[in-house]
């Protein structure tokens, strides 16, 4: 169907009132970018989901983070986006600042994981930590880290994983919020994982799960697919972005994320403890674990933060207090969803000023 079409079939939707969830905060901000919510029925909503790693991982993974990097000998690796995350004892970022004016901090922003093989190499008296975070979609990075680490006998590099999973979250956001009628599935995980891992809750729950890209016209075709399918009282699986999506996914990334993880329980800062949304080094690699598992304590939000439930969809960003009254914002984020650039918060505070 003409994408003309498609736009003129969403604007003048006229049927009940429906609820969709974008699982990607890179679908969220490409709603914005690319005003779809202008060109769709106001009785279609569009909500963001949990699709931000960096902004739901929880306080203990932090506070481990900083006591790495103030331990003598170590040196901690991090991607940028983690720096502003808040820990019960402040930020990454917040310690490194900490750290030049005397206590110590170490502190590397990487911009691969990868990285770690050669400093830990040219630096054997010194232990890497790599702060491991993302879903799907990187965890098969940190598996070759550590197939490369293994086949380089390099032991000074350890990883503490705050690795999650897509599917299980989706599973708790459906047995606990049953008000949403369908989903745009996140493309950069489903080129991992293939579109099959949606079939069993798209079956369990009767309700579409879309597979789409990231051009407006991917996601206002994946929108169109979930409404023709609700309209039809159908809820299955569909693949609308075939260019970059198998059926099968990436078998190679799959294999490597089974050879080198395990799976286990989480907490989701905002959500709490999802049981399997976590992977965690199999105990045949845990001379590279840097202490991952039982990282489950978050601290309380501030009074008024209401990231719980954007995360949830039950309210947008701008209804939540904090947000509205201008005390969070993303040069002094308090709740997870304000911390990232893929955090919801973050995405629509920008979109809105």
């Amino acid at each position: 169907m003409e994408i003309a079409k498609v736009i003129d079939y969403l604007k003048s939707y006229d049927g009940r009132q429906l609820k969709l969830m974008e699982v990607c905060g890179t679908h969220t901000a490409a709603i914005f970018k690319n005003g779809i919510r202008d060109l769709i029925s106001p009785k279609i909503r569009l909500i963001s989901g949990p699709g931000c790693p960096v902004c739901v991982t929880p306080t203990a993974f932090i506070d481990k983070c900083v006591e790495y990097a103030k331990a003598p000998g170590c040196e901690l690796l991090t991607f940028g986006d983690m720096m502003k995350v808040p820990g019960s004892q402040g930020s990454l970022s917040e310690n490194k600042a900490a750290g030049e004016s005397g206590a110590k901090a170490n502190i590397t922003i990487m911009y691969s994981p990868l990285e770690a093989i050669e400093k830990a190499k040219q630096n054997p008296d010194i232990t890497y930590v790599v702060a491991a975070v993302g879903f799907e979609t990187t965890a098969p990075t940190y598996a070759l880290l550590i197939r490369e680490a293994e086949r380089q006998g390099v032991r000074n590099i350890r990883l503490v994983t705050a690795l999650k999973t897509a599917i299980p979250a989706l599973r708790w956001i459906c047995e606990n919020q049953n008000d949403i009628d369908g989903f745009i599935c996140p493309g950069h995980v489903s080129v991992i994982t293939g579109v099959h891992v949606y079939d069993e809750l798209a079956a369990g729950f009767g309700k579409p799960f879309v597979v789409s890209g990231f051009e407006a016209e991917h996601i206002l075709a994946a929108i169109y697919r979930i409404v023709r399918q609700i309209e039809a009282g159908e809820g299955r699986v569909e693949n609308m972005y075939p260019n970059a999506v198998r059926e099968d996914g990436n078998p190679k990334a799959l294999q490597a994320i089974e050879d080198v993880f395990a799976p286990g329980p989480a907490v989701w800062r905002g959500l709490g403890r999802i049981n399997g949304s976590g992977l965690y080094l199999k105990e045949e690699h845990s001379v590279y674990d840097g202490g991952s598992r039982g990282l489950d304590e978050d601290m309380q939000l501030p009074d008024g933060c209401r990231c719980g439930d954007v995360i949830t969809g039950r309210i947008n960003p701008d209804q939540c207090p904090m947000f509205a009254g201008g005390s969070c914002t993303p040069m002094d984020p308090f709740g997870p969803c304000m911390v990232s650039s893929e955090g919801s918060c973050g995405i629509w505070y920008r979109n809105k000023h």
